[in-house]
């Protein structure tokens, strides 16, 4: 069974039987999932992936009204493992040449797995915000990994996360002298202003939707009046917003 996003969701209801392409994919919508939702069970013949690559269309966010003709443009360089429901947008910003140029200056480069959740698309909507709940994410932080950010951190180097879902990890997996183990494992960490860091000392992001968690994260990292700055100037100068928008360094 998956837990899946419908629109319209009044009819998807339980028990409905939907078909998808010329039939070589359908669903039997199980149970309602939290946040709207919905559980189902897929009936296809071969390959699962292979069925979804054939028929399907790239997952983007609500506000990109295009289907991509190219798949790659909403797909990181470095990505490798199939599972998350959106793009680490930040990380669109980097070309296997600029990842090139950064390493030939002496920084160093780690990688984590973060399956990026249904989550990322729901705005918050409780009268307070510690009352919101995240939507679990999985991740994976392996051996080599933590030892590249626990010597540097040991050295007194600078770890900066690229996106919010790679701070939300590894703050995740951060102990409070800000040194990580491998493992891996599901995360709901919700990180809003108030929260006291253990592991970062730098962030790239895009700019973000409004009344979002990456905002938030954004605001406990930057402070909040310096990052309401940084929305205004960008604003000011017709910076681009969101997933293909521009990005910025907060440090």
């Amino acid at each position: 069974t998956w837990e899946v996003l419908v629109k319209p969701g009044r009819r998807a209801k339980k028990g409905s039987k939907i078909i998808f392409g010329k039939g070589e994919l359908s669903a039997i919508v199980i149970d309602h999932a939290e946040f709207g939702g919905r559980i189902v069970q897929f009936f296809y013949e071969g390959n699962f992936d292979q069925v979804l690559d054939d028929i399907g269309e790239m997952p983007v966010p609500p506000y990109i009204k295009k289907a991509l003709k190219q798949k790659e443009r909403y797909q990181t360089v470095y990505a490798r493992n199939p599972g998350s429901a959106a793009a680490p947008t930040a990380g669109l910003h980097f070309t296997q040449n600029l990842l090139k140029k950064i390493r030939s200056k002496g920084i160093d480069i780690a990688f984590i797995t973060l399956h990026v959740g249904l989550g990322t698309f729901r705005p918050v909507k409780a009268n307070k915000i510690e009352e919101h709940i995240m939507h679990s994410e999985y991740f994976e932080v392996n051996n080599e990994t933590s030892e590249k950010i626990n010597a540097a951190k040991i050295e007194g180097k600078r770890i900066i996360a690229v996106g919010t879902t790679s701070a939300r990890t590894l703050e995740t997996v951060a102990d409070t002298k800000g040194l990580i183990k491998p493992q891996k494992g599901w995360s709901d960490l919700f990180i809003y202003p108030g929260y006291d860091f253990k592991v970062l000392d730098g962030l790239i992001t895009n700019f973000h939707l409004p009344e979002s968690t990456l905002i938030m994260l954004v605001c406990a990292f930057a402070g909040k009046d310096k990052a309401l700055r940084a929305y205004h100037d960008a604003i000011a100068n017709r910076y681009r917003f969101y997933s293909f928008g521009d990005a910025m360094l907060i440090l």
